[in-house]
């Protein structure tokens, strides 16, 4: 079994890629582009997929390391809501290019509220 630090850097660099995939798809939707047009989609998807893995990997591998293995707390449960809002983005930038723009700007606003419940737990 691995330490907590090395769980908190599986799961650092699964943002990191999922939030370079996002930031590829919504920059493309943004600047007009489509599903169609976008010659790199099958790279922004796997790129996406694999960092989606990756973080649900070192987040119960954290949460593993730490005892919690009879239920989830409150904080993780917010933190499995914000993946589960992060996977949706993919394909709502594909699906919405209008709202590539409001995406660009909640990426920040839930990777702070992700870092926010990871490092306060405040329920």
């Amino acid at each position: 079994m691995l330490d907590i630090p090395t769980y908190k850097w599986i799961h650092l660099v699964g943002l990191f890629l999922v939030w370079t995939a996002l930031g590829g798809a919504v920059f493309h939707a943004v600047n007009g582009g489509t599903k169609e047009t976008n010659s790199k989609r099958k790279l922004i998807g796997i790129t996406h997929g694999v960092g989606m893995f990756i973080i649900l990997l070192g987040g119960f591998g954290g949460l593993a390391r730490m005892g919690m293995t009879d239920g989830l707390p409150g904080w993780a449960l917010a933190k499995l809501g914000l993946w589960v809002l992060v996977g949706a983005m993919l394909p709502l930038s594909n699906r919405f290019p209008k709202a590539g723009l409001g995406l660009f700007f909640a990426l920040p606003a839930i990777g702070a509220l992700a870092a926010f419940l990871a490092i306060w737990k405040p329920f």
